[in-house]
């Protein structure tokens, strides 16, 4: 389940959307969520799944490394559909008890479904094809005007980049401490749930332990280097938009006035 999350890792490949400025990404990223939102219709969703399919084909991304990261949310997936089919009002056709399952409720169930698997994936594709300094850096240029308002953007552009290095990190600290762990006779299955967290104690201290090591070196790291922040830094690979990445803001602008004009339209 571990290796299953892919939201911070990064797949290696010569793709067009690779090659993307980080900006565009970002920008694409954002604009697909809202796009999500905008669209309430079965339509607007084929419309925006096509879209997501296209560019996962564009980037050369294998579509079975992406869709296995939604194996870490399928628990929330089902706990948000089945809430929304039970606490929606509209004719009921089923009943078991109390418990009354409406139409309306399902149809919200999957539409909350569909947007929420489609959503994972769109983030997913951004990290997957975006490096972690390039997150950091196009995260930092488009934050850049909120300077004027003394907003510490390479601290929080920083602090993102060091977030998204961790995670997968982490996850093989985990893998390995679990493995150890039932090596040793550890069993993390059996049992209730209060079972389960006590079950989990073995496992959460070594990894803090971790964590709290790897950050303290890393922070001697750059105090070594002399690292005071982002204040008369230069970069050696500046962000430079080109003929590419204008075409792509042309297709995301397209693809957010159709959503818009659907939904004013009530398509």
């Amino acid at each position: 389940m571990l290796r299953d999350i892919t939201i911070g890792q990064y797949y290696p490949a010569k793709s067009v959307l690779h090659r993307l400025d980080p900006r565009v990404k970002f920008v694409g990223t954002l604009v697909y969520i809202i796009s999500l939102f905008i669209f309430n219709s079965w339509i607007g969703y084929l419309i925006s799944a096509l879209f997501l399919a296209v560019m996962v084909k564009i980037s050369t991304v294998p579509l079975k490394f992406i869709v296995k990261g939604l194996k870490a949310i399928v628990v929330l997936l089902l706990i948000s559909m089945f809430f929304n089919a039970i606490f929606t009002p509209g004719h009921v056709v089923f009943q078991v008890w109390i418990i009354k399952i409406t139409e309306e409720g399902l149809i919200l169930a999957a539409k909350i479904g569909i947007r929420l698997i489609l959503l994972i994936i769109g983030a997913s594709l951004m990290t997957l094809t975006t490096t972690p300094n390039q997150l950091t850096d196009g995260l930092e240029r488009l934050m850049k005007p909120l300077n004027k308002i003394h907003v510490p953007v390479h601290e929080i552009a920083m602090l993102m980049s060091i977030a998204l290095r961790f995670i997968p990190i982490l996850m093989e600290e985990t893998d390995k401490i679990m493995k150890a762990q039932i090596a040793r006779g550890a069993d993390f299955e059996s049992g209730n749930l209060i079972r389960k967290v006590k079950n989990m104690v073995p496992l959460l201290v070594p990894l803090f332990i971790s964590a709290f090591r790897r950050a303290n070196d890393l922070a001697m790291a750059m105090e070594a280097r002399c690292y005071h922040g982002g204040d008369g830094r230069t970069q050696m690979k500046p962000l430079i938009y080109k003929k590419r990445d204008a075409a792509a803001y042309a297709v995301l602008a397209l693809y957010l006035a159709i959503a818009i004009a659907m939904r004013v339209i009530g398509i």
